[in-house]
C-alpha cells in the first residue's frame, strides 16, 4: 500500500457501472474508505480550552491520531479580531428598548447587542435567548432580551452611556498561535468555531458576518488557507438561515453536510447508523461526563456492522476544563481501544473524510486493460486544489501478477496482491487529475 507521499494516481468511475461488480482482470473500483477501511472515525473537540491541547492531544499524539479543532480565535493571544458590535450605538438600542418590546423585526439588533452590555450574565441571557429562538419558542426569546435590557436601562439610568463590554471566553492559560502552528505543522487541522461563540441564529447580518468571516481570516493568516476548509457554528446549530451563510464561507461545516448522497445522523439522534440506506452515513456522538465506557465503545464497534458509517465524536472539554469535560484517562483508554482496530478503521481529520467522500461520489474512472499491464485513469469534476486527497484505488489482477509495480509520472512503488471472495487484487493510493497510472505486471 503506498505512502500518501509517494505516489499519486488517477481514476475514473463511470456512474453508470457498478463498482462492486468488476472482478475481471483490470476491474477498479475507489474504496468506500482510504486505505480500504470499513469505516472512518473523526475526533474533534470545540473551544479551544487549554487541556485539549495539554492533555487530549499527546496522546493522540502517541497513538499518531490527528484530530480536528474547532477554534473560537478571539481566545488565542495576538489574534487581531476581537468580539465586536457592529451596529447603530448601545445607548439609542437601550433607550428604544423602553418603549418598543422586543418583536421579530427587533429580535437580532437586540440580541445580537445584548452580548455587549454591561451588565451581569450578558453573554449566558444572549445565549438563552437564542436557544430559546431555535426551539420556535419566540416570546419566551423576547422575554429574556426584554427582561436584560430593561436592567441595562435602570442601571444606567440617568444619563444613558453605555459602553460596550467584549465578551470574555476563557480564563486561565490559554493555547497560543505559536503552539498551534507546531499542531498543525503535526497534521492536526484547526477550523474556525468563529470568533467569539455567539449564538449566530440570533445575530443580524453584519455581526454574523463578522464572526464567520474574521474568524476565516484570522485562522488563514496564522495556520494557510488548508486551515480554512472547515467549520463548526457553535452550539451545533442547525439553523436554516444560519447554515446558508455558513456555507458561503466555508466548504464543510459539522453542523450540516447536505449531499444527497449522506445521511446525518448529529448527537441529539436516536436513529441507529446500521437503518441508513445511503451511501454514507454521519454519525456523530457527543460523550458527556456521565457516558460510561462501555456505551462510547459499542459506538466503536457498531462501525464495524457495515461499511458506510463515518463517526464524528465531539469533546468540549478534557480534565475539568470545559463542558461536560470527560478525563484524560479515559480519552487514553478510548484512544488506545480505537488503535487496537486500526485495521479496519480510519482516523482522520473532519477535512480530510469529507473531501475523500466527495472526491469519491464525483469520480470517473477509465480502465484500459493490456496482456501484461492496466492503465487507469482518475478524474474528479470538484476544484482540484482544494480537493487533493489521494484515493484509494482497488484493481483486480490476474493470480499469475505475484507481484505489481504500480507507476505514475516518474513515481513507482511495488504493490504486493491480495486475495479475496472475488480474486486477486491490489491496493494503492491515487490522486486524481493527473498522470495516468501503470500497473505493470511483474514476476
Amino acid at each position: 500500500m503506498f505512502k500518501i507521499s509517494t505516489i499519486t494516481v488517477c481514476i475514473v468511475i463511470f456512474l453508470s457501472i457498478n463498482i462492486h461488480s468488476q472482478t475481471s482482470l483490470g476491474g477498479t473500483e475507489i474504496t468506500k474508505w482510504q486505505y480500504g477501511k470499513t469505516g472512518a472515525i473523526s475526533l474533534t473537540y470545540d473551544d479551544a480550552t487549554i487541556n485539549q491541547f495539554r492533555k487530549a492531544l499527546p496522546i493522540m499524539d502517541t497513538l499518531e491520531f490527528k484530530a480536528t479543532f474547532f477554534i473560537n480565535t478571539s481566545v488565542i493571544p495576538g489574534s487581531r479580531f476581537p468580539p465586536k458590535w457592529i451596529g447603530r450605538p448601545l445607548e439609542l438600542i437601550v433607550k428604544e428598548t423602553a418603549t418598543i418590546p422586543t418583536n421579530k423585526e427587533n429580535l437580532f439588533e437586540r440580541a445580537g447587542a445584548l452580548r455587549f452590555l454591561d451588565i451581569e450574565n450578558a453573554v449566558e441571557r444572549h445565549n438563552s435567548s437564542g436557544a430559546l429562538f431555535e426551539s420556535n419558542k419566540l416570546l419566551e426569546s423576547y422575554s429574556v432580551v426584554d427582561k436584560a435590557f430593561e436592567e441595562a436601562r435602570n442601571k444606567n439610568a440617568t444619563p444613558i452611556a453605555i459602553g460596550e463590554i467584549r465578551p470574555v471566553l476563557l480564563s486561565g492559560e490559554r493555547i497560543t498561535w505559536k503552539e498551534i502552528k507546531a499542531f498543525a505543522a503535526n497534521g492536526h487541522e484547526f477550523g474556525s468555531h468563529t470568533i467569539s461563540h455567539p449564538r449566530l441564529a440570533v445575530l443580524d447580518e453584519p455581526n454574523m458576518l463578522y464572526e464567520l468571516e474574521k474568524c476565516k481570516e484570522e485562522i488563514r493568516e496564522q495556520l494557510g488557507v488548508e486551515h480554512t476548509f472547515s467549520a463548526e457554528c457553535p452550539f451545533g446549530t442547525e439553523n436554516e438561515r444560519v447554515m446558508e451563510y455558513a456555507y458561503k464561507v466555508h466548504p464543510a461545516l459539522r453542523n450540516r453536510m447536505p449531499e444527497s448522497f449522506l445521511e446525518e445522523l448529529n448527537r441529539g439522534s436516536r436513529k441507529s447508523p446500521l437503518e441508513s440506506k445511503k451511501e454514507y452515513i454521519q454519525w456523530q456522538r457527543g460523550p458527556l461526563t456521565a457516558t460510561s465506557m462501555t456505551l462510547m465503545k459499542s459506538w466503536v464497534d457498531r462501525l464495524l456492522m457495515k461499511d458506510n458509517i463515518w463517526f464524528g465524536l465531539v469533546f468540549p472539554g478534557v480534565d475539568g476544563i470545559g463542558w461536560e469535560a470527560k478525563p484524560s484517562t479515559e480519552h487514553a483508554e478510548y484512544f488506545r481501544y480505537m488503535k487496537a482496530k486500526e485495521d479496519k478503521l480510519w482516523v482522520a481529520t473532519f477535512k480530510d473524510v469529507t473531501k475523500y467522500i466527495r472526491e469519491r461520489m464525483n469520480a470517473k474512472l477509465k480502465v484500459n486493460k493490456q496482456k501484461t499491464r492496466i492503465l487507469i485513469t482518475l478524474q474528479h469534476t470538484l476544484d482540484k486544489f482544494m480537493y487533493n486527497l489521494p484515493l484509494t484505488l482497488k484493481t483486480y489482477v490476474d493470480p499469475g501478477w505475484k507481484v505489481v509495480t504500480v507507476k505514475q509520472g516518474n513515481q513507482s512503488v511495488i504493490a504486493r496482491p491480495l486475495l479475496d471472495s472475488r480474486g486477486t487484487y491490489v491496493l494503492y493510493q491515487a490522486l486524481p487529475n493527473l498522470q495516468p497510472i501503470e500497473l505493470v505486471r511483474g514476476e
